[in-house]
């Protein structure tokens, strides 16, 4: 059984983290600056904002893994850089894993291309340009960190939202810096299969000081 933290714990993807790692028996805290609507018995639940030290204090300490899964949008958005930087700076040297669910855009469109970000950013709406930086920051943040760091980095596959309505299939496919679609071209994963392939992730440690991405 692993303690695993999860900042960003009533979202989209960080519930669904959640869910399936207590599923799996291992003990969880999830960290959000509003109560869950709809609990998971067992699990723990802190109200707080990553943004507070103190509150980062609270939910890092001995933990085996913790998962950042915070949305960089709102009054959120350009601050989720200064979280991963602290959240370095805390685990370098420690046991503790540090994963980051971060977005598609630093994925490769063929092996050995251009990332999808340099094919895409002109024709993407100003508005969430900086959600996608967001992402693209943390890759490099993370790359740049420590050795005595151990962090790993998913990138969801093209299609990924609660909005999209992705029926969940129990099962994924794995890749590494490209993105995957299947034989129709498809480029999707539920949250919930998401979820599979991170805890299998903090279950297995295939991918140390590296990057992944799944599909269905």
């Amino acid at each position: 059984m692993a303690r695993i933290t999860v900042l960003g714990g009533n979202g989209y993807a960080g519930s669904a983290v959640v869910a399936e790692a207590h599923k799996r028996g291992h003990e969880v805290m999830a960290v959000s600056r509003t109560a869950p609507a709809q609990p998971v018995p067992g699990v723990e639940y802190v109200t707080g904002s990553a943004l507070d030290a103190s509150v980062l204090d609270q939910v890092t300490d001995g933990r085996d893994a913790v998962i950042v899964a915070l949305s960089p949008r709102g009054d959120m958005a350009g601050k989720v850089e200064g979280i991963l930087e602290d959240l370095i700076a805390r685990l370098a040297g420690t046991s503790t894993r540090l994963g980051f669910i971060g977005g598609v855009s630093s994925l490769q469109v063929e092996e050995g291309g251009p990332k999808l970000w340099d094919v895409t950013h002109e024709q993407l709406p100003a508005d969430v340009k900086p959600e996608i930086e967001t992402g693209l920051n943390a890759l490099e943040l993370l790359e740049a960190s420590p050795e005595s760091l151990d962090w790993f980095y998913v990138s969801p596959p093209r299609e990924f939202g609660s909005w999209l309505g992705t029926a969940s299939k129990g099962t994924y496919v794995l890749g590494g810096d490209v993105v995957l679609t299947d034989d129709e071209g498809n480029s999707t994963i539920s949250a919930a299969d998401l979820a599979l392939a991170i805890v299998d992730e903090l279950e297995r440690a295939d991918h140390r000081r590296r990057r992944f991405t799944a599909r269905h």
